[in-house]
């Protein structure tokens, strides 16, 4: 079985007026010091309005659920004592006019002297998904045959529709956020992990990006653990949203594994084609046509139903078919979170998104 961890990044928001606060060092270090979280599992992150989570290494889905439950529920009383509120969107619907100050941290100083401001707009957030891996060999295997997947797990977790109080149009407006940074969208192809490794050293060289951690592509490997890492959705509001991502993801890479040992070869999409097909499905979700693995328009729908019909497998195999394809016609049926910020607001106003935003983000 293939163990997994999910990274989770919030938004600390004022319940009145939905602008994001700078407490995260004062919410972690509350939520740290309770019973049911522990300090290392509460991250710093970039700017001081938001904080992030980390599971430990979980065997099965319901162990994933039950973590992220935890630790939302930590962070959220947190909050609350705090005066505010942790909100799993992925964008700031609402922006304060003064930059939201950085996080001190060496690496984020470095980063807001290089980019100024993109650091100043980073307030979006995003769910990682860590799948572990035998070695680094295959998972530069699994980096080429899951790429072509990744624009349709941008639409399906779409979750950041609105930015400086208004609708971007986009349903997941974090990736076009994200996709500003020198190496950032869907990973390219490899040809080997000599070569994957020749032109990370060759980026490094340039001292255009300072670390690995610099690395944004869409799914990488990561150089603290044996795994993958995908890093392409937007956080969820709902925990067993994010739950589904989590066992899709896992079968993704199983799927892979078994590909590459039997030989099959990994599809091919040109770079330009998965650029395009990735900027498509942030800008619409699953409200039109995606673009398939072997570059075709297809409507959204479809486009899922090939996924699930290209993991049933390893999800059967891992117990997570029930689970997972549930959840998957849920969201075909009631749209993606973007859909959900978007309806909420027209009905209700700023008091019905921030209540969906917040009440959801700790809803069990």
């Amino acid at each position: 079985m293939i163990t997994i961890g999910v990274e989770e990044e919030y938004l600390l928001l004022d319940p009145d007026t939905c602008l994001p606060v700078p407490l995260g060092d004062q919410v972690r270090a509350a939520a740290g010091l309770g019973p049911i979280a522990e300090d290392s599992e509460l991250q710093p992150e970039l700017l001081q309005a938001q904080v992030e989570v980390a599971t430990p290494i979980c065997t099965d889905l319901e162990e994933v659920g039950g973590h992220l439950l935890r630790l939302r529920h930590a962070l959220g009383a947190a909050a609350e004592r705090s005066g505010c509120r942790i909100a799993a969107c992925a964008t700031a619907p609402y922006r304060t006019a003064a930059p939201v100050p950085v996080t001190r941290k060496a690496r984020y100083l470095a980063m807001r002297s290089q980019a100024p401001q993109l650091v100043a707009e980073q307030l979006v957030n995003g769910m990682h998904v860590h799948a572990a891996v035998p070695d680094q060999e295959m998972g530069v295997a699994i980096l080429n045959r899951i790429r072509v997947w990744l624009p349709a797990l941008v639409a399906m977790s779409a979750n950041s529709p609105l930015w400086d109080g208004h609708d971007t149009g986009f349903a997941s407006w974090r990736t076009v956020v994200f996709g500003r940074w020198p190496v950032s969208g869907p990973p390219p192809r490899f040809a080997s992990l000599a070569d994957h490794e020749s032109r990370i050293r060759t980026l490094l060289d340039t001292g255009i990006i300072s670390d690995t951690g610099q690395l944004y592509w869409q799914a990488r490997l990561s150089d603290r653990y044996s795994t993958i890492e995908v890093r392409c959705t937007d956080v969820q509001l709902r925990v067993d949203s994010a739950v589904m991502f989590a066992g899709i993801v896992r079968a993704l890479v199983a799927t892979a594994i078994r590909e590459e040992k039997a030989g099959t070869p990994p599809p091919e999409c040109t770079p330009e084609l998965l650029q395009a097909a990735n900027w498509h499905a942030a800008r619409h979700g699953l409200s039109g046509t995606l673009i398939d693995p072997a570059g075709q328009p297809r409507r959204a729908g479809d486009v899922l139903c090939m996924l699930l019909d290209h993991l049933t497998p390893a999800l059967d195999e891992a117990d997570d078919t029930r689970e997972v394809t549930s959840l998957m016609h849920r969201l075909l049926q009631e749209g993606t979170s973007a859909d959900r910020q978007r309806r909420a607001l027209a009905e209700g106003g700023l008091p019905a998104l921030v209540e969906l935003i917040t009440s959801e983000t700790v809803a069990p």
